[in-house]
């Protein structure tokens, strides 16, 4: 299940809500806070084990019934741990995700003007051969940046890209070579300034946390 509780500075919680009955049991749920309230996603997962991406709203004193975010009709009969990051700037919203659904693995992003209401259509951002483990940063312009890892020949690479809620997409940044599998962890972004910080897992005996800084006017 998907529940949700808050806590005052004293550490008292509220009554705990039942948000969805049945979810992906380990993809990770991600929340964002817009100018109206609070977006969740989320991968959900229905009685005939499709595991498409979800949503659900806080607004206006209650929270909405769950929704679809985009129909992949992913069949998966077990948790593929690859779940979908939230961001917002004000009333504008970005989700990005991972899909393998008919065997063909894509990674897409879906943009919303109205906190999370409604949403566009959805953008395919990655290379050819992703392997998910994505993050997303909305920006002030309206913009988004999508961190993914790519699978390669030699095994992995995290990219990123910039990409707008028309479609329009800019050539994909390779910030450091990876390996793919799940001790790679989840790289992540975040901004300061005029910079994005990403940050992602070097795996192999001592496992160690890489930093790299990119400014958001050379993504190109």
């Amino acid at each position: 299940t998907l529940r949700f509780t808050a806590t005052d500075a004293e550490g008292k919680l509220t009554e705990d809500a039942l948000l969805d009955a049945r979810v992906c049991d380990c993809c990770q749920t991600s929340a964002a806070l817009t100018t109206d309230g609070l977006v969740v996603a989320y991968r959900d997962r229905s009685g005939k084990e499709i595991r498409d991406i979800s949503v659900v709203r806080f607004s206006r004193g209650r929270w909405t019934e769950p929704r679809p975010l985009s129909v992949d009709d992913w069949e998966i009969h077990g948790c593929p741990v690859n779940g979908p990051p939230v961001s917002a700037d004000g009333r504008r919203v970005a989700v990005a995700w991972f899909t393998a659904a008919k065997d063909t693995p894509i990674v897409k992003v879906i943009f919303s003007g109205d906190s999370g209401a409604t949403f566009g259509q959805a953008i395919r951002v990655d290379d050819g051969t992703p392997v998910g483990r994505v993050d997303v940063l909305m920006l002030s312009d309206g913009s988004a940046l999508v961190c993914w890892l790519e699978r390669t020949a030699k095994g992995g690479e995290i990219k990123l890209r910039r990409v707008r809620p028309e479609g329009s997409l800019d050539s994909s940044l390779t910030v450091a070579e990876s390996g793919v599998a799940r001790a790679s962890g989840f790289p992540q972004i975040a901004r300061s300034g005029n910079n994005v910080v990403v940050a992602w897992t070097e795996p192999g005996a001592q496992s160690r946390i890489r930093t790299a800084s990119v400014r958001i006017g050379s993504t190109k």
